[in-house]
């Protein structure tokens, strides 16, 4: 006999009260409350080479960048998560009073791993495309060097382009920056089996 247990779904300020005392990050998906996984060395580096390489003025314009521990919250499909790496063009404008949730993001990086990619590249890359305003989603591969990038263009359209290679250059459609994937994979070791 197979027991069924009862989903037990959450408003959105029981998940912000439970995620303030949490021990491990939980992405917050229309009611429901999921676990996230922990990231590996490469991912870790990864996402911070791309960080530390991203200037926070670029031609006079200001951004600002956060890398995983800032929560967006993506209001038409009722979400909070963190993605790996958030460019904003100017101040953030956050959810609530809190400074804690943020809402307008222009460029946002995930780091694919074997577990998350599938959603990363589906569902979770259509929430993003729902956000006011961005412009730009770069998906990181950990495991060699291979870059996916997809631009806005117009409501609807986004142009997509890859890279691979050490060699090659992702050069940014939203922003005037470009970085060598060498630079992003730097220490990175690929012989690392993780996951």
């Amino acid at each position: 006999m197979v027991l069924q247990t009862e989903k037990r779904y959450y408003t959105p300020e029981e998940y912000l009260e439970l995620e303030e005392k949490a021990e491990y990050k939980n992405e917050y998906r229309d009611g429901e409350i999921i676990p996230m996984t922990g990231g590996t060395t490469n991912h870790n580096n990864i996402a911070g080479n791309f960080y530390k390489k991203f200037p926070l003025t670029v031609q006079g314009q200001d951004y600002e960048i956060y890398i995983g521990d800032v929560k967006l919250s993506i209001f038409r499909y009722r979400i909070n998560t963190y993605p790996d790496v958030m460019v904003i063009k100017g101040k953030p404008i956050y959810e609530g009073t809190g400074k804690t949730i943020i809402t307008n993001p222009l460029l946002i990086v995930e780091v694919l791993s074997n577990s998350t990619k599938n959603y990363d590249k589906t569902d979770k890359f259509k929430y993003y495309r729902s956000i006011p305003g961005f412009q730009e989603y770069i998906m990181i591969d950990q495991y060699s060097f291979a870059v996916e990038q997809f631009a806005k263009q117009a409501e609807g359209q986004w142009i997509f382009k890859e890279y691979e290679g050490e060699d090659a250059v992702l050069v940014l459609d939203s922003i005037d920056f470009q970085i060598a994937l060498r630079d992003i994979y730097e220490r990175v070791d690929f012989e690392l089996i993780e996951e």
